[in-house]
C-alpha cells in the first residue's frame, strides 16, 4: 500500500542577493526541525533524532503472541481479521531514500552526481572491441552474490565544452536510463534497452536555488531556459544546448551577487545549479494566482461512522490547521455525504448551518455564500466545528453513499477558483450519478487472469476531466472494509485529475490499529506538505531525440506539455524517448523539464530542471552505463498503464520478461565471438540485477498470478507504481535485507543480503525494509540475552552499544525518506511468518519461480 507519512520537515534561513532590475536570488539552507506551514521556504523532510527513547520510542512494533512467547517481550494485544492476536508499540517513521547497503546510492547529496558506468569501461571496451576483461563482466547463471560488487554508481564525465561539466541534477529528481546515449538509432536498436526518462519535478529539495529577476533568460528560438550545460562563446553570447542556435546575453546577466560587481556569467546561479526555480513575472500568469482552496468531502454514512476513522481524521486536520500550506487568503469548506449530501455554510462567529439536499440525481448548492470560510479569519470557528464532526453523525442509520453528486457539488463550489478536494471514502459509492456495484468475485482471486482492472463507466472519467479544466485535483483515502471499485474510482482520482491515492483496507480504530497508525501519519504528511497549484509541465529535449509516451498522474494537453491542477513532492512521472535522428558530431544530450504552478502562498513560479549526458558510439559502454534503477521505474509504470488499458494480466506479466530476455539477448549476442554462448553474461555494474528486480515485479501483489490479492488491494498497489518515485519502487519491488546479529561486535553497518531463507540462520535477527512495512523477523534459537540487549520489556530503544547501533543504523535507512511505514516482529513460529517470508524474492513459491529458475527461463527464451 502507498504509504507516505509525515515526518519532520525543516524551516530555511534564506541569503538573498539582490541584481540590478529588481533581480535577487535566494539560497535555502536547512537549519531547524520546524514545519514549514507558510510555504515561504523550501525544506526536505528529516527524522527527528529522538535522545530519550524510553519517553518516546523510535520503532513502532506488531509482535505475534499467539504462539510460545519469547522472553522478555511483552506487548499489548488486538485482534486483526484473522483473529490473530497481535501487540502493537508506538510506530516508527522510516523514510525512503537509497541506504548504503541496497541497490542505491547512499552518498548522493541532493546536488550529487547522476548515476553512471565505470569510470574508465568506454576506454577499455573501445580497445577490445565487444571483449571485456573478466573482472569486467559476471556469469549470472554461476554467480549467486550478485551484492558483492557494490552498488555505488559513479558519476559520467561531461565534456568540457559544456559550460559547467561539474554541475549534476540531483538523480532522485530526473534521471535517464541510459547514462550514455547511442549516437545513432542502429546503436539504440542493437542495444534493445529501454530508453526513458523518470522525474520527480516538484521533489523537496535541501538547497534550492529561487531567483526574482525582470527578465528569464531564455532561448529565442526553442525557448529553453539557460542552464550550466550551453555553451559560452564570449561574455555576450550564448549557445543553446537543446537547439545549437546562438543567442544573445542580457546586459544585466554578468551582474554577480555575491562581490556585487559585474563579472563572468558563469557565476551565475543559472549557470552553476541544474535545479533553480525563478518568481515569474506577470507574462507566466493568464489569471491573477488563485488562492489555495481546499474542500474535504467525508463518508458520513452509518459503516464510515463505525470504523471510528472520523475521529483520526479530526485528530490529525486539528493539529496540522494552522500549518496547512498557503496565506491569508486560504479557503476551507466541508461537504458530508450518505445517501444525501450534507453542506455547512459559516456565518461569522456563529455555529456553522448545516443544509441537507436529499435530491441527489440533481445536486446544486443550497446557499450562495458562507460553503467556503477563511481559515485565517474563521479559525475558531473551524476548530470548534471540526472537533464537533464525530458527534454530529455519531447517529446516522443511513448505509448508502452518493459520491458521485457530492463530487459535483463540490466542483461547482470552487470551479471559479480552483483547488484541492480530499475525499474519505469508507463504502462503494451505490447512489445517484456515477453509482457502482459489486464486481469482485472471490473465486477469482487465485486466478491466473485478474478481470475488473479496468473501470466499469466512464462517469467519473468524464468528473475528472471536468475537473481539471477548472483547476481542480482530487485525492482519495479509502478506508474500506468491502469491495469498493477503486479501479472505476480510480479514473477520477489518479489518471485525469492528478490527484493521489491512499488505501488503508480493514480499517477500524479499536481492530487494526496498524491502519490507524498508517492514516494518522499520512494523513499529517498530506497535509502539510508543499503544494503547487494550475501547473503545467514541459519537457524539451536535444534535437534528435522526442517524446514518445508519459505515464503517471496527469493530463496530456500536446506532445510535450503535461497539465497537473495540483503538483505535490511525493510523486513522479516517466517518459519514453524515441530517437528520430542519429547525434553525429553531437556529445551531449540534455533534456530541461520545466514546471509552471502557482504556490500556495499565491506567487507564480518556474521550478527548472536540465540534466545532460554523454553521448557514446560504443555498444558496451551503453550496456555498462545502463540505469537499472530508472529503467525499473519506467518499466512498472509502463505495466500499470498497459493493464489499465485492458491488456491483461499475463500481457503484462510478457512483456517484463520479454524486456529481459531482449537486453540480455542482445548483450550476450554482441560478447558470443568470446566463445560463452552458454552463460548469460551480464556487466559488473547495475544491469546485472535487472532479472532481480523484473522478478520482484512478477511477485508483487500488484502483478503475481495465482495467489489471492483481493481486487482493491491489487488496484491499489498499480496506482502506487503509476506515481510512486524511484526509492519507493527500489525497495517494493526488491526489499533490503540486513542481519541485526552484526551489531553485537560491529559498529559498521551490515551487508545487505539476498532475499533467501538460504541467508536465514536459526539464531539470527534480521530486517526486512520492503518499502511500506518494515519487518524484524527473529529466527527460533536467537540468544534471549539478543532479544533483552535489543528491544528491553517493554520495547524500548535501551542504552547499551548492540541497541544504540541497531536504532542508528534505522535512522540511517530512513534519512530524506518521505513514506511511513510501521516496524511490525514476527516469531519464525508465527501464523503471520509469510508476511515475511513471501518477501523473499529469490526463493520460489507455489505459484513462481526462483530466482534461479528464472535465469533458466530467461537463458531459454534467449536460446529460441
Amino acid at each position: 500500500d502507498s504509504v507516505q507519512s509525515l515526518l519532520h520537515d525543516s524551516s530555511a534561513a534564506a541569503l538573498t542577493y539582490n541584481y540590478p532590475s529588481s533581480c535577487s536570488v535566494t539560497h535555502h539552507r536547512m537549519n531547524s526541525a520546524q514545519n514549514n506551514s507558510s510555504g515561504q521556504s523550501d525544506t526536505i523532510f528529516q527524522p527527528q533524532l529522538l535522545p530519550n527513547f524510553s519517553a518516546a520510542p523510535f520503532l513502532s512494533t506488531v509482535f505475534p503472541v499467539d504462539a510460545s512467547p519469547i522472553s522478555p517481550l511483552t506487548s499489548v494485544a488486538y485482534r486483526d481479521n484473522t483473529k490473530n492476536e497481535i501487540g502493537l508499540h508506538h510506530s516508527f517513521p522510516v523514510l525512503n531514500k537509497h541506504s548504503q547497503s541496497q541497490l542505491s546510492n547512499d552518498h548522493y547529496q541532493m546536488n550529487g552526481n547522476y548515476p553512471g558506468g565505470m569510470g574508465n569501461l568506454q576506454q577499455e571496451f573501445a580497445r577490445m572491441n565487444y571483449g571485456m576483461q573478466s573482472t569486467r563482466y559476471v556469469d549470472l547463471m554461476q554467480e549467486r552474490d550478485l551484492l558483492k560488487y557494490g552498488t555505488d554508481d559513479e558519476e559520467i564525465a561531461l565534456p568540457p565544452t559544456v559550460c559547467n561539466p561539474d554541475a549534476r541534477c540531483n538523480p532522485s529528481i530526473f534521471r535517464c536510463t541510459l547514462s550514455s546515449v547511442p549516437q545513432t538509432q542502429e546503436l539504440l536498436k542493437k542495444s534493445r534497452l529501454p530508453f526513458g526518462l523518470t522525474l520527480q519535478p516538484f521533489r523537496d529539495i535541501k538547497n534550492l536555488n529561487i531567483i526574482q529577476t525582470s527578465s528569464i533568460v531564455r532561448c529565442r528560438y526553442c525557448r529553453t531556459y539557460i542552464n550550466p550545460y550551453i555553451y559560452l562563446p564570449d561574455s555576450r553570447h550564448w549557445k543553446c544546448n537543446i537547439c545549437y542556435r546562438v543567442n544573445d546575453l542580457p546586459d544585466d546577466f554578468n551582474w554577480d551577487p555575491a562581490t556585487k560587481s559585474f563579472g563572468e556569467p558563469t557565476h551565475r546561479p543559472e549557470i552553476k545549479n541544474a535545479t533553480v526555480e525563478f518568481i515569474a513575472p506577470s507574462e507566466y500568469m493568464l489569471r491573477p494566482p488563485q488562492p489555495a482552496v481546499y474542500v474535504f468531502v467525508m463518508d458520513v454514512s452509518q459503516d464510515a461512522i463505525e470504523t471510528g476513522y472520523l475521529y483520526t481524521f479530526v485528530e490529525q486536520l486539528l493539529i496540522a490547521l494552522e500549518q496547512l500550506p498557503g496565506n491569508e487568503h486560504t479557503m476551507l469548506g466541508f461537504i458530508g455525504v450518505d445517501s444525501a449530501v450534507h453542506f455547512f455554510q459559516f456565518r461569522g462567529k456563529s455555529r456553522p448551518q448545516q443544509f441537507i439536499v436529499e435530491e441527489y440525481s440533481d445536486i446544486f448548492l443550497p446557499v450562495s455564500c458562507g460553503l467556503l470560510v477563511n481559515l485565517r479569519k474563521n479559525i475558531d470557528v473551524i476548530r470548534s466545528f471540526v472537533q464537533s464532526l464525530p458527534t454530529l453523525f455519531e447517529s446516522n442509520s443511513s448505509t448508502s453513499c452518493c459520491l458521485g453528486a457530492a463530487l459535483t457539488a463540490a466542483r461547482e463550489l470552487i470551479a471559479d477558483i480552483g483547488g484541492r478536494i480530499t475525499v474519505l471514502l469508507t463504502v462503494i459509492p451505490d447512489l445517484g450519478p456515477g453509482a457502482l456495484k459489486s464486481r469482485e468475485n472471490p473465486n477469482q482471486q487465485v486466478a491466473s487472469e485478474v478481470p475488473n482492472l479496468c473501470p466499469t463507466n466512464d462517469y467519473y472519467k468524464r468528473l475528472a476531466l471536468e475537473c481539471t479544466g477548472h483547476q481542480i485535483a482530487v485525492d482519495l483515502f479509502l478506508m474500506n472494509n468491502q469491495y469498493s471499485d477503486l479501479s472505476t474510482l480510480g479514473k477520477l482520482y489518479a489518471t485525469f485529475s492528478t490527484g493521489c491515492v491512499f488505501h488503508f483496507p480493514n480499517y477500524h480504530i479499536n481492530h487494526a490499529p496498524i491502519q490507524v497508525e498508517r492514516f494518522q501519519k499520512q494523513l499529517n504528511r498530506y497535509l502539510v506538505r508543499k503544494i503547487g497549484f494550475e501547473a503545467v509541465l514541459r519537457i524539451r529535449c536535444t534535437k534528435g531525440l522526442s517524446l514518445h509516451t508519459f505515464y503517471g498522474n496527469f493530463f496530456v494537453r500536446s506532445t510535450d506539455l503535461l497539465a497537473m491542477a495540483n503538483v505535490n513532492p511525493d510523486s513522479a512521472i516517466a517518459v519514453q524517448v524515441q530517437m528520430e535522428e542519429n547525434l553525429i558530431g553531437i556529445n551531449t544530450a540534455c533534456f530541461q523539464a520545466a514546471v509552471l504552478y502557482t504556490s500556495s502562498r499565491g506567487d507564480r513560479r518556474i521550478r527548472i530542471h536540465t540534466l545532460c549526458l554523454p553521448v557514446t558510439k560504443d555498444l558496451s559502454s551503453i550496456f555498462s552505463q545502463f540505469d537499472v534503477k530508472c529503467a525499473i521505474s519506467l518499466l512498472s509504470k509502463m505495466a500499470v498503464e498497459r493493464t489499465f488499458m485492458g491488456a491483461s494480466l499475463t500481457d503484462s506479466r510478457e512483456a517484463m520478461v520479454n524486456t529481459v530476455v531482449d537486453v540480455f539477448g542482445a548483450y550476450n549476442s554482441a560478447v558470443s565471438r568470446m566463445g560463452r554462448t552458454s552463460c548469460m553474461l551480464s556487466p559488473v555494474t547495475s544491469i546485472r540485477l535487472l532479472p532481480l528486480y523484473v522478478l520482484g515485479m512478477l511477485k508483487h501483489r500488484a502483478f503475481i498470478a495465482g495467489q489471492s490479492i483481493r481486487l482493491d488491494s491489487r488496484v491499489a498497489a498499480l496506482l502506487l507504481f503509476r506515481s510512486a518515485p524511484l526509492e519507493v519502487i527500489d525497495l517494493e519491488l526488491y526489499p533490503a535485507l540486513y542481519e541485526l546479529n552484526h551489531f553485537v561486535e560491529n559498529e559498521t553497518d551490515p551487508p545487505r543480503l539476498h532475499l533467501s531463507f538460504e541467508h536465514i540462520n536459526r539464531n539470527g535477527v534480521y530486517l526486512l525494509d520492503t518499502g511500506s512495512y518494515v519487518y524484524v523477523y527473529i529466527s527460533s534459537n536467537v540468544e534471549a540475552s539478543i532479544i533483552k540487549r535489543l528491544f528491553g520489556s517493554p520495547f524500548e530503544a535501551l542504552d547499551n552499544p548492540f541497541s544504540n547501533r541497531v536504532h542508528n543504523f534505522l535512522r540511517k535507512l530512513s534519512v530524506y525518506r518521505s513514506v511511513f511505514a510501521p516496524v511490525i516482529l514476527i516469531r519464525e513460529d508465527s501464523p503471520v511468518r509469510s508476511l515475511f517470508s513471501g518477501r523473499l524474492i529469490d526463493d520460489r513459491t507455489e505459484s513462481s519461480l526462483s530466482y534461479v529458475e528464472f535465469l533458466s527461463h530467461i537463458r531459454q527464451e534467449m536460446r529460441k
